[in-house]
């Protein structure tokens, strides 16, 4: 089927919409399939009520207890997204036998201890540790990460006409260096399988690699070395963010950038209803103006087949922004995520409501 063009329309997405209309994406494979724009006489989120179970959502993380262990937020068959806290050093090494690791350091310091040597981390860090590494954290300021658990490998996107030094250069991508740990007393190893943990006992410290070779290794990434990809004349979409793939899922990274200044252009995410992707976004710093009343250590969720766009008093400022201001961390699910019922007993219930005006 080729494009068609009917009743009022924009000739150019996101740019110099028809007088008293707003633009919805509606689209398919995420942002990545075939889509359509529709010219519609009212915010598609202006609802009065919703009578059911499927509606945007939002966690206030920070709220979670703190008990030094991860906590489930959202999950399906393809990935687990939890958040997690520590304050001291992990007691013992850990390895996850189901699945690669990606953490996302919100608050605090401290060092991560690999097979493959020891990487200190801070604010801002993404670390990547691929499945079947043995780890431990040590803790130097008390940490606050959000934790995505892939069942497939997790790799870098394609970057395709941007280049290979577009979204972040290789050059900015940090690996550890050997270093084997001298110690001779008892060290316990859990080893997750299918869900269940064993431990495992060692006469000695099991990061006892003295070199390795090869191109599989844990690896570290501030979301501050990661450059924004824009347009001055239109808005685009938020694949083109994405930092890390898995099979059925992208973590993307949003960082400041400046905003459209072509006149006539739509400077805030236009609305869409997410058909084949469950979005998740966790609010990690920074000014987030097209969301009220969110903070940092905030995640929303907004489920498939529902709209979601920009609050009213975003829409209406967003003419008198120059820039954005904010960090932020997208995971795009192609599976229906669950909601935990550690997420429930978090959830800012009335959230669903913040797009009346």
């Amino acid at each position: 089927m080729y494009p068609l063009r009917k009743g009022l329309y924009a000739k150019q997405a996101h740019l110099n919409l028809p007088e008293g209309t707003y633009e919805e994406e509606h689209g398919r494979e995420g942002f990545y399939g075939k889509v359509s724009h529709l010219y519609r006489l009212h915010p598609p989120t202006s609802w009065t009520r919703i009578e059911g179970n499927l509606k945007p959502r939002a966690y206030n993380c920070n709220i979670i207890e703190n008990d030094e262990k991860a906590h489930i937020i959202l999950y399906n068959s393809d990935l687990v997204i939890y958040t997690h806290r520590l304050t001291r050093d992990m007691p013992y090494y850990y390895r996850n036998a189901d699945g690669d690791e990606v953490r996302f350091i919100h608050e605090g310091q401290g060092v991560l201890e690999t097979d493959f040597g020891a990487m200190a981390f801070t604010k801002g860090d993404y670390l990547v540790i691929p499945r079947g590494t043995t780890y431990r954290i040590k803790v130097e300021q008390p940490i606050f990460c959000l934790l995505v658990e892939s069942f497939s490998e997790i790799n870098q996107p394609e970057r395709g006409l941007l280049g290979p030094n577009a979204l972040y250069d290789p050059a900015t991508i940090e690996t550890p260096e050997p270093s084997p740990i001298i110690d001779d007393r008892e060290w316990e190893l859990k080893i997750k399988r299918l869900g269940e943990e064993t431990s495992v006992f060692y006469p000695f410290n099991p990061i006892d690699v003295v070199g390795w070779k090869g191109d599989l290794s844990v690896w570290k990434i501030s979301i501050k070395d990661i450059c924004p990809v824009i347009s001055h004349r239109a808005h685009i979409p938020p694949s083109v963010h994405s930092t890390f793939i898995g099979s059925k899922f992208v973590i993307c990274s949003f960082v400041p950038r400046p905003l459209e200044s072509e006149e006539g252009a739509l400077k805030v995410p236009f609305y869409h209803r997410n058909i084949d992707y469950d979005e998740v976004i966790f609010y990690h710093d920074g000014d987030f103006f097209s969301r009220d009343g969110i903070k940092p250590g905030t995640i929303t969720f907004h489920p498939q087949g529902i709209h979601h766009g920009p609050h009213p008093k975003a829409l209406k400022n967003s003419s008198k922004k120059e820039k954005t201001d904010e960090y932020a961390v997208m995971i795009d699910a192609r599976n229906p995520l669950i909601p935990s019922e550690d997420a429930q007993k978090v959830e800012w219930k009335e959230y669903y409501m913040s797009w009346k005006e």
